[in-house]
């Protein structure tokens, strides 16, 4: 008898251990990213199948995920991605669970950052942009902070629907990620895409959102800000003129300037950037990212 009780207790053990562990296991599954390989400076979709979640929240590299749910049952989703400038190898992203009850489930994977290969070009411009006096100096700190505070308050919630659009109707180079000198220095990553439109070229909005940031700044020139909600920016550079205030609703497709050749340019064209908390993505690979089916 003592026997037989051992032995069920032994089965009950192992049972016991076979679920844990599939469970352990199916947990490690239920993440998703899309694209697979994960490269610095591109935007991933990273998608979490936990129907019984209320809510799931996440860190990436230091920096905060907030999932969104597709529809009432479908999988979690968030969009992030890795700095074009960050250092590549194992990266962790932490993944935490809530029920409705209360019950936390936390879990971790490790994701691989490959590297994205850039080339590098020489830029001339005029000096104070290079050399700025204690008082050009004393607006480029002010504006730090400024755009610091701007990047610090995103919307709790998703803003943008669907897929994102190109901002003007004109060429891009291919200008992402390049390490620039200027003026003989190697001064910065280029951290946007450059769009060869002639002053005046309309820009638009290129997802919904609010405006954060519209004024002039130092090496900007006539800039403007737009949060999608969830940490996720997009920004329009060297305007000559600017057709929304800071606090307006902007929907797909709105027009919110016109490009020209203010701030540190070496002639006419629109930069447009997008970032994701500290991280600034490859605008030409969100293009690319398909967020038909999540509107």
């Amino acid at each position: 008898m003592a026997g037989f009780r051992f032995q069920r207790l032994l089965l009950s053990c192992l049972a016991f251990s076979v679920v844990f562990r599939f469970s352990a296991l199916a947990q490690n599954q239920q993440v998703t990213l899309t694209p697979e390989t994960v490269l610095a400076g591109a935007p991933e979709l990273i998608r979490i199948t936990a129907p019984d979640a209320a809510s799931v929240t996440g860190d990436w590299s230091g920096n905060k995920l907030t999932f969104f749910r597709r529809g009432k049952s479908g999988p979690w989703i968030a969009l992030a991605g890795i700095d074009v400038g960050a250092e590549t190898g194992p990266s962790t992203l932490h993944i935490v669970v809530q029920t409705p009850e209360g019950s936390i489930r936390k879990f971790t994977q490790t994701i691989e950052i490959h590297p994205a290969h850039y080339r590098t070009s020489t830029l001339t411009v005029a000096p104070r942009f290079t050399e700025p006096d204690p008082a050009q100096l004393k607006v480029i700190l002010a504006e730090r902070a400024l755009k610091d505070k701007t990047f610090s308050e995103s919307a709790p919630e998703r803003l943008w629907h669907g897929s994102f659009r190109a901002p003007v109707h004109a060429v891009a180079t291919a200008s992402f990620g390049t390490r620039r000198t200027f003026n003989g220095t190697l001064a910065s990553i280029h951290k946007g895409m450059d769009y060869r439109a002639r002053t005046g070229t309309v820009v638009r909005a290129s997802n919904d959102g609010v405006v954060v940031l519209a004024r002039k700044l130092y090496f900007e020139g006539n800039i403007v800000v737009i949060d999608h909600g969830l940490g996720l920016y997009t920004m329009s550079m060297h305007l000559s003129r600017i057709d929304v205030h800071e606090g307006e609703n902007v929907t797909t497709g709105e027009r919110v300037g016109l490009s020209g050749a203010t701030g540190r340019v070496t002639g006419p064209h629109l930069h447009w950037a997008v970032r994701w908390c500290d991280a600034y993505l490859d605008p030409a690979k969100m293009l690319k990212v398909n967020l038909s089916s999540l509107r």
